[in-house]
């Protein structure tokens, strides 16, 4: 899977190595999760502002999360399906908060880049239609989560 990151934050140097590990953990998770090699999705690094912003703006919640998800081939009432067969299967979008991994990665007591491969997998997965809206699929969800970053070697 192609995954392009783009790091638009400037408050957390992030080096080429962090970077990545991210494109690895993605490409890992979707290879386990089946994915067609010539999918694409986007990752997208920011500060919480920006992250609010896109919170306000697609969900109606002024306030900043650690992690958002666009999916392609999701669709609302009003929304027509997004398909370009020739452009490949472009999965979505993830949005990442680094200022809050940062806060999390502290908080959680592990490294940075366990926190943002987390936050990353946790949006991929969402692109991919896993949900946590009930016990159950929260826990499938968890379970394909910690056994990515296993694979990573990035547990907790």
């Amino acid at each position: 899977m192609e995954c392009s990151i783009n790091n638009q934050q400037g408050d957390y140097p992030l080096e080429e190595e962090m970077i990545a590990v991210l494109a690895a953990t993605l490409t890992a998770a979707a290879c386990l999760e089946g994915v067609d090699p010539a999918a694409e999705a986007g990752l997208t690094l920011v500060d919480d502002a920006a992250i609010q912003e896109f919170n306000r703006t697609y969900r109606g919640i002024d306030a900043p999360t650690d992690v958002l998800s666009f999916a392609l081939d999701e669709t609302g009432p009003d929304e027509p399906a997004c398909n370009v067969p020739e452009a490949g299967r472009l999965l979505g979008d993830i949005i990442v908060a680094v200022p809050a991994a940062v806060r999390q990665a502290e908080r959680y007591g592990h490294s940075l880049a366990r926190e943002l491969a987390f936050l990353a997998v946790h949006g991929f997965l969402h692109l991919l239609g896993y949900n946590h809206d009930n016990e159950a699929d929260a826990a499938r969800m968890e379970a394909r989560q910690e056994a990515i970053l296993a694979r990573m070697e990035l547990e907790r």
